[in-house]
């Protein structure tokens, strides 16, 4: 992590760059987070730390506390046998990931691939022209879904990204085609054992009951399960005063974050949110840290 002399005010501790599915550089990202006030920011692309990386030298020179930090796609599997994907953010607020991690995500990094290979083969055999080739030249580091929505609203197969989602892409779609995860509980005990801090993302994307919901963060508290995102763009003021309320019973540390895209997702500014209903307190971030630490403790045992 870079740290600079300011620990106050407010952080965002998730963001993605052009590294994985947002329209920001690293560079604009950081200059966009000392443009708002920001003290801190997590850079959390999907299955890669490239856009964390790209962006420590100008956090240097912006004196930005920089976190790096990742988002790891799940399978939730519930005691009913149903299942959700479920987004998982790693934290590494102040050590770097064990080279097993690494490693392990260059193959997360392959399967991804694989599946933008079945994506696209899905679309062209429904006569939309999409190719491999097209979505990965605007992927830089990797490529998903949001760059098959980019090309889809380019070629004028959809009006809108929520519509490429609809139509083409979102669970549902008859082209759509499941990511193969691994389960909740692995996901958290490999960020552990990699020295970082496992969180439940936007957990209102989970769309279960209350009751259910509790159980299963229950039982991934049990599994190693160490925080839980409270402010999110999705998440409305009775939701995250609810969500603060839950981490707190758990005994879960509260995490926060705009989600920030940029352009592929306007409505939502980066350490702001939805309409501004996203504040992150820098106390948050030490917690993270902190965690960490007995993190680091634990493994060395």
């Amino acid at each position: 992590m870079i740290v600079s002399t300011r620990a106050s005010g407010f952080v965002d501790l998730h963001a993605h760059t052009t590294e994985s599915d947002g329209s920001y550089t690293p560079a604009e990202l950081v200059a966009l987070a000392i443009r708002n006030g920001l003290q801190a920011l997590a850079i959390t692309d999907h299955d890669t730390f490239a856009g964390y990386e790209a962006a420590v030298p100008h956090a240097l020179q912006a004196q930005l506390t920089l976190v790096r930090g990742i988002e790891l796609n799940s399978r939730l599997t519930l005691e009913n046998g149903d299942y959700r994907a479920a987004h998982m953010l790693g934290y590494f607020p102040v050590n770097e990931p064990s080279e097993e991690f690494v490693t392990w995500l260059q193959n997360e990094r392959d399967d991804r691939r694989e599946r933008n290979r079945k994506l696209a083969e899905g679309l062209q055999s429904k006569g939309v022209l999409v190719t491999l080739e097209e979505v990965e030249a605007r992927g830089k580091t990797l490529a998903g879904r949001t760059h098959f929505a980019q090309v889809l609203l380019e070629k004028g197969y959809v009006g809108s990204f929520e519509d490429a989602f609809r139509q083409y892409l979102g669970r549902g779609a008859e082209t759509y085609v499941e990511r193969d995860s691994l389960s909740t509980e692995e996901i958290i005990q490999r960020i552990r054992r990699a020295g970082g801090v496992p969180t439940v993302a936007h957990p209102v994307r989970l769309s279960l009951p209350r009751e259910v919901e509790r159980q299963a963060l229950v039982r991934l508290k049990e599994a190693g399960l160490m925080a839980l995102e409270v402010y999110h763009s999705d998440h409305t003021a009775e939701l995250q005063t609810y969500y603060l309320q839950l981490a707190k019973e758990l005994d879960l540390l509260p995490t926060g974050g705009s989600d920030f895209h940029g352009e592929i997702k306007p409505s939502i500014d980066l350490g702001i949110g939805y309409h501004g209903n996203v504040r992150v307190p820098f106390s948050f971030l030490e917690g993270l840290q902190r965690a960490a630490m007995s993190t680091a403790t634990d493994n060395s045992k």
